[in-house]
């Protein structure tokens, strides 16, 4: 008999079903931005710029304006769309490392070397940084950690769901700037640029919040699984799964050596150029925060790990000639193809909505409800996080969310006196804290498929019951330490 749990949870699958793919999900709104441009133009809706005094009205897109517009600036918007150009180039680099296999071996070190007491903490911290090696967490880490615990007596499905909170909760998260901090930071870019041409985010714009949140979404995590999560299973199945041969290859423990001495190389470059007064990675002022270093950090991750994934390649034997270096880059923009298509769109519909001044128009309305309603920042980043969190039951793509709210949301808040990189870092812990309970994430099915090679019983039910208290914990932890973060005045990031 279906009971009324699961009987909700089909009503939200199936409701999710019904929403269109994200790239069709920005084609419609294209559509409805044409659409309302034409209707609020003709009834002469308009706003007061609260920083010039100056009255903004609607521009109507369908028009003689509208059509020249669109039509000789379709190129440049794709082009020029920030997150396009440095998602490409991080992806370059790290393409290599994930394809000579070295973040895959990383992962598998990581969760090896761990102390058994310590287990649950790295398997998580593991799940977490590989959002660094794009699907590497979802397809390598989850099982790995479910036998890994077999091995160590422990309920498997305790550590799939400990990896998978880790990987999928903890995706924003991370030690290294990765693809994710590009993507957002440009689409948050462009946004703020509604209301100031002069305000870039940065992709390190988070980083000192995202690093601290590293470990500490791992800690909260672990607590989970060790206090909810373990004495709520039993391991009755443990003894049908005897534990793995875990050993690493030889030739991949050379390629570890070889990475180990060649980024103390690196690192030993990177601080000559960076401790010296006038060191070559700063201006000519001697800065650090507005030199070549934090503006071009995409750059400088793409090229380590360029450099960290042929050495690895070369010296463990899984790379034979600079063709499969040259391949393993071709193979990561093949994978990039899906979000090409997406962001084309997505590029002309923040275009669309910049030309017609709906979202200046949107966020003038916005901050202006807000300040009657006389919030605190600290509440309205909460609400933020709160409906980031719900949307991403209904719609997983990360970019396709920020693309959609970003251009009203960054601008309105940005008026209330929030910056676009705290609004950022608010989307970024409501859309990861509740990937791990909707059944419309993409790996959703896989992790159910997973856990069922120890629970043939299991299913999406059992998933999300089993996931459910690691989304509340990091929704409300990792709320509170972003409103503990801002009230102490830190920074969220090198030059937020």
């Amino acid at each position: 008999m279906i009971n009324r749990r699961d009987r909700l949870l089909d009503r939200i699958e199936a409701i999710g079903n019904r929403i269109p793919h994200p790239t069709l999900l920005f084609v419609y709104l294209c559509l409805l931005v044409l659409l309302l441009s034409w209707l609020l133009s003709a009834l002469g809706v308009s706003a007061v710029h609260p920083v010039n005094g100056e009255t903004v009205e609607v521009q109507n897109l369908l028009s003689r304006w509208g059509l020249h517009k669109i039509l000789t600036s379709t190129v440049s918007n794709f082009t020029g769309f920030a997150p396009v150009g440095t998602v490409l180039v991080a992806m370059l680099g790290i393409g290599i490392a994930e394809q000579s296999g070295l973040l895959a071996t990383l992962m598998r070190s990581l969760v090896i070397v761990a102390p058994a007491r310590f287990l649950t903490f790295f398997v998580v911290l593991a799940g977490i940084l590989s959002s660094l090696a794009a699907d590497s967490g979802y397809v390598v880490l989850i099982p790995l950690a479910a036998m890994m615990f077999a091995a160590a007596d422990r309920p498997p499905l305790a550590g799939i769901a400990a990896a998978f909170a880790g990987v999928s909760a903890g995706y924003s998260a991370n030690l290294a700037i990765g693809p994710l901090d590009a993507m957002l930071s440009g689409i948050s870019t462009e946004a703020a640029g509604l209301v100031d041409q002069n305000v870039e985010v940065s992709a390190a714009a988070n980083y000192y919040f995202m690093l601290a949140s590293t470990f500490y979404v791992a800690l909260l995590a672990t607590w989970v699984t060790e206090k909810l999560t373990i004495p709520r299973l039993t391991t009755s199945a443990i003894a049908a799964h005897p534990a793995p041969d875990m050993a690493i290859p030889e030739g991949d423990r050379r390629g570890l050596y070889a990475i180990a001495v060649t980024s103390i190389i690196l690192l030993a470059l990177l601080l000559v150029a960076l401790l010296p007064e006038r060191g070559l990675l700063r201006t000519a002022e001697g800065e650090i925060l507005n030199g070549p270093f934090i503006k071009g950090i995409v750059t400088v991750i793409a090229l380590y790990f360029a450099i960290a994934g042929t050495v690895f390649g070369f010296a463990s034997g899984r790379f034979k000639s600079s063709r499969d270096v040259i391949e393993s880059m071709e193979t990561a923009m093949g994978t990039m193809s899906t979000y090409l298509v997406l962001m084309f769109f997505a590029a002309q519909f923040v275009s669309y909505f910049a030309w017609t001044n709906l979202g200046l128009i949107t966020a003038i309305g916005g901050a202006e409800l807000l300040q009657a309603a006389e919030f605190d920042s600290g509440t309205i980043l909460v609400l933020f996080v709160l409906l980031a969190a719900v949307i991403n039951l209904l719609i997983g793509s990360a970019s396709a969310k920020w693309g959609v709210m970003a251009p009203v949301f960054i601008p309105m808040l940005m008026l209330y006196g929030i910056s676009p990189e705290a609004t950022q870092a608010a989307y970024r812990i409501g859309d990861s804290s509740t990937n791990i309970i909707t059944p419309l994430m993409p790996y959703f099915g896989i992790v159910v498929a997973f856990a069922q090679r120890y629970d043939k019983q299991a299913g999406i039910g059992t998933l999300m019951a089993l996931m459910l208290p690691y989304s509340l914990v990091l929704l409300v932890g990792w709320s509170i330490l972003l409103a503990i973060w801002l009230s102490l005045g830190w920074p969220l990031g090198p030059v937020a």
